[in-house]
This record gives C-alpha cells, sequence and structure tokens, in this order.
C-alpha cells in the first residue's frame, strides 16, 4: 500500500506536482522543438503518469527509505532550471497544503495508458498556462502576463517563419 511506502508528505507533494502539472508546462517544455520529444516511442514520457523504478512513467521513484526520491522525466535540457524549480516547488507545496493524492501507481508500460496526459504543444501548454487561475495565485498577475506575452510571441513568431522542411517538401511541388 502506498501508505508503506511513502509519507503523506512525500504523496502529496507528487499529487499537487501532477495536478498542476499542465497548468506549468511551458516551464518544463519551453519552445517549439521541446515537444518533439514526446512522441511515442522517443523514450520521453507521453502520459502523466508516476509508477516505481519505471522509465516509461514521466514520475519515476526510485531508491529506498531515506534516499527515496522522485525522476521527473518531462523536461528536457532546453528549460530554464530557475522557472523548473520554481513551478515543481508552488505545485508540491500546495499539494502539501491541501493534501492532494496522486492517484494510483501506474503499472506496466505507462506509454500505453489511456489518459488526457500533458499538453504536447507550445500552444496547448500556454492555452493552459493562460487559463490556469492556480498561475496567477502563486506567480501573481504581472508574472503571469509577462510569460503569456512572451510565449503568445514565440508562437506568433514561428507561425511566420518558413522551415527549411517546408521549403524541400513544396518549393518544386506548388
Amino acid at each position: 500500500s502506498p501508505e508503506a511506502k511513502y509519507t503523506d508528505i512525500f504523496r502529496w507533494f507528487l499529487g499537487g506536482w501532477m495536478r498542476y502539472l499542465p497548468d506549468f508546462m511551458v516551464f518544463y517544455a519551453p519552445t517549439i522543438n521541446s515537444y518533439k520529444r514526446f512522441a511515442l516511442g522517443s523514450w520521453a514520457p507521453n502520459n502523466l503518469t508516476w509508477s516505481m523504478d519505471n522509465r516509461t512513467s514521466a514520475f519515476r521513484v526510485v531508491g529506498d527509505k531515506s534516499s527515496r526520491r522522485l525522476e521527473f522525466r518531462i523536461p528536457g535540457a532546453d528549460c530554464n532550471p530557475y522557472l523548473l524549480y520554481t513551478a515543481i516547488l508552488a505545485s508540491g507545496i500546495y499539494g502539501i497544503e491541501n493534501q492532494i493524492e496522486p492517484g494510483d501507481e501506474s503499472k506496466g508500460n505507462c506509454y500505453a495508458v489511456n489518459d488526457k496526459g500533458f499538453p504536447k504543444t507550445l500552444k496547448e501548454a500556454l492555452d493552459a498556462f493562460i487559463h490556469s487561475d492556480f498561475i496567477e495565485d502563486v506567480l501573481g498577475k504581472d508574472v503571469k502576463k509577462h510569460y503569456a506575452t512572451f510565449y503568445s510571441e514565440e508562437l506568433s513568431a514561428f507561425s511566420q517563419a518558413v522551415t527549411d522542411w517546408e521549403v524541400k517538401r513544396y518549393f518544386e511541388q506548388i
């Protein structure tokens, strides 16, 4: 049972972190390219799951007793570590304060779990961020507006760019 393996604080921290992961996804995956790694078969998680020592899960619980810890498998090397830790701590502390449970442990192949998961594009992540009351509560209105503007500008710039792929694919065909 979870009670035998984890402290309440451990579970509640994980519960808050998982609940607000979609809201903070822009901090975990901040670029257009960040989301390409979440494709099936890429070895990156594609569902919002937690498991014991399972590399197919978004949250991998490893270690034993005093060395027990969480491995967070969603962020890539392109994230800002300060924003990453801000999101983790805000979500986890809220989880502790409100005793949020993480749900049942996922067993087996977490790539095959049938759930909504988390945002898989920067646009989806920005929408979750913008519509999150939690973000405004923990970061404040001005900080939320700053990052919403920044990521909106990123999406706008990308939508106007013509990529090498488009040139190669369509130049001779159209």
